[in-house]
């Protein structure tokens, strides 16, 4: 199975600190697309089947650290997306009785999908304005990746760390 991308937090066992962007990077005028995310990251994504039970998507939600799955069918074709908020929801709608129930019958089945060469920008207005935070990278050859709003954020905020950089080796030399 795939892996998704799991942004480094404070448990995080690599300390290591990579500048994949550069100087030419951001002070070009050229629109910052998805693909630039999935080049960093990579494609890996996390996928079930919709046939799974609820207990065995939060299993691989625990132990890969992340928050969604794509839900594909035996082809590998996207069918929907699987979220902690879903599961939380049914959790409240049937206390004891969710981990049995198969992922089908709770997953986002109008799954927002984006793809490699659209704006950052864009992807990230369109998951503000609908209140998601993992979005499917879909191409002609069908699902390249998963993105998060998370990864968007880390993206920008190294891009202001190299900014903030090169106005400071402006102004002091």
């Amino acid at each position: 199975m795939p892996s998704s991308y799991q942004a480094p937090n404070r448990k995080s066992e690599e300390k290591s600190k990579t500048m994949s962007q550069s100087t030419a990077t951001n002070l070009s005028s050229e629109v910052v697309t998805v693909q630039r995310v999935l080049d960093q990251k990579g494609g890996d994504i996390h996928a079930i089947r919709p046939q799974d039970t609820l207990g065995e998507a939060v299993k691989v939600l625990r132990d890969r650290r992340i928050g969604a799955l794509v839900v594909t069918n035996a082809n590998g074709e996207l069918q929907g997306i699987l979220s902690e908020r879903d599961i939380v929801r049914k959790l409240a709608d049937t206390p004891g009785q969710t981990l049995p129930q198969k992922v089908e019958e709770v997953m986002t089945t109008s799954v927002e999908t984006c793809t490699p060469d659209e704006p950052l920008v864009s992807v990230l207005r369109r998951m503000t304005e609908g209140r998601f935070r993992h979005m499917p990278v879909t191409g002609e050859v069908g699902l390249l990746g998963m993105i998060t709003i998370g990864d968007l954020v880390n993206y920008r905020l190294v891009e202001l760390e190299h900014e903030a950089l090169q106005l400071k080796q402006l102004i002091v030399g």
